[in-house]
C-alpha cells in the first residue's frame, strides 16, 4: 500500500495546449449539473480531436472504451498516491487497458461523446481517491461522496508547461 505513496505524483495539464483559460475555476463540485447532480470534475474546452496525454508521469490504464451514459468515450487509469483519473467525453480513445502510459503517450482525444453530445468538445477530468479522506466531507450535495474525489483545479491551476 506504502508503494503507491512513494511513486511521485508529477502532474501536466492532460488536455495538449489548455491553459487556464480552457477551463472554469470554480466547476468541481458545482450544483445542480443536470443528471450528475453534482459536477465532480472539471471540463477541460479545447478544439475537437486535440490530443489528451496522461495527467501524471505514469499511470495504469484499468479501463479504455466507451462507458454508455454520461461518460461516453473514457480512460480510466490508476495514478500515484492510489489516485484514479477519469478522462471522459473524448472524441476517440487510443489507450490499450491494462497498459502503463506516461506523460508523452496518448490517451485519445477531445471530444464530446456520452451525455455531452450536444456541449463544445471538451475533456471531462476528474480525479478519484482510493483511500477515503473523511475531512473532504460536508454539507454540501453529494457531499458524503467528497471523501472519494479530489478537486482538479489546484493541480491544473499550479501546472506550468516544461522547459
Amino acid at each position: 500500500m506504502a508503494l503507491g505513496y512513494l511513486i511521485p505524483y508529477s502532474f501536466r495539464n492532460p488536455v495538449e495546449g489548455a491553459t487556464r483559460n480552457d477551463y472554469n475555476q470554480e466547476s468541481f463540485w458545482y450544483y445542480p449539473w443536470g443528471t450528475s447532480i453534482t459536477h465532480k470534475g472539471v471540463d477541460i474546452f479545447k478544439s475537437k480531436n486535440t490530443p489528451i496525454h496522461p495527467a501524471s508521469g505514469v499511470e495504469g490504464v484499468l479501463y479504455a472504451g466507451h462507458m454508455p451514459g454520461k461518460g461516453g468515450n473514457v480512460v480510466v487509469s490508476l495514478a500515484p498516491k492510489w489516485r484514479l483519473h477519469y478522462y471522459a467525453h473524448m472524441d476517440k480513445v487510443s489507450a490499450i487497458p491494462l497498459s502503463v502510459v506516461t506523460h508523452g503517450s496518448t490517451l485519445g482525444t477531445v471530444g464530446n461523446s456520452g451525455n455531452a453530445a450536444n456541449t463544445p468538445s471538451h475533456l471531462h477530468f476528474g480525479i478519484g481517491s482510493l483511500i477515503l479522506n473523511p475531512f473532504r466531507i460536508d454539507d454540501t450535495p453529494d457531499g458524503l461522496f467528497k471523501a472519494f474525489y479530489m478537486n482538479p483545479t489546484p493541480y491544473l491551476n499550479t501546472y506550468h508547461t516544461p522547459q
